[in-house]
Formats: structure tokens, sequence, C-alpha cells
């Protein structure tokens, strides 16, 4: 019976392990990545933010402008299309 129980706790703690990474995962990774995604994309859609841009994803704001886009209090400063690698030989436009 004691080998029994053992094995009972040891399957809870791993649960509650697994429960707790993906808490992490949820919380606090996705909502940076997906931050990056969003402002990658307006980069594009804005031409490196050269031109205005602005939309809105989720009910927040995304400005692109003078080389930069903003989102949810986060600024990127994207690249232009002259500072980009194109194709897969390594030569830059």
């Amino acid at each position: 019976m004691k080998e029994a129980t053992g094995e009972l706790n040891m399957t809870v703690v791993t649960v509650v392990a697994i429960a707790a990474l993906v808490a992490f995962f949820y919380l606090v990774i996705w909502p940076v990545l997906q931050t990056g995604m969003t402002l990658n994309s307006a980069c594009n859609a804005s031409n490196g933010g050269q031109l205005t841009y602005t939309t809105t994803v989720n009910g927040k704001e995304v400005a692109c402008g003078n080389g930069q886009c903003t989102y949810d209090n986060s600024t990127r400063q994207c690249e232009t299309s002259a500072n980009t690698t194109t194709g897969g030989t390594g030569g830059t436009n």
C-alpha cells in the first residue's frame, strides 16, 4: 500500500509541475512572443517603419512611422529594406 501511495504522490507532483510550466508559458512568455510578432508584422507592413501605418490588434493600437513601430507600450526600431538580406545569396539591396 505504501508503494501505491508513493506513486500517487509522484504523479501529483508531476501534474502540478507541468501545470506550473504551462501557466508560466501562457502568462509570461506568450505575451512577449505575441508582441514581438505583432511588431514584426507592423514593421513589414510599413516598409521598415518608413510609411505611416496604424492598425488595431486585440483592441490595442499599432502605430508605425519614422523608422519605428509601437504596440502595447513596446517600441521596436524597424530595419529598412536597404539593411535587410535578400534571398539565399547573402547579398544586400
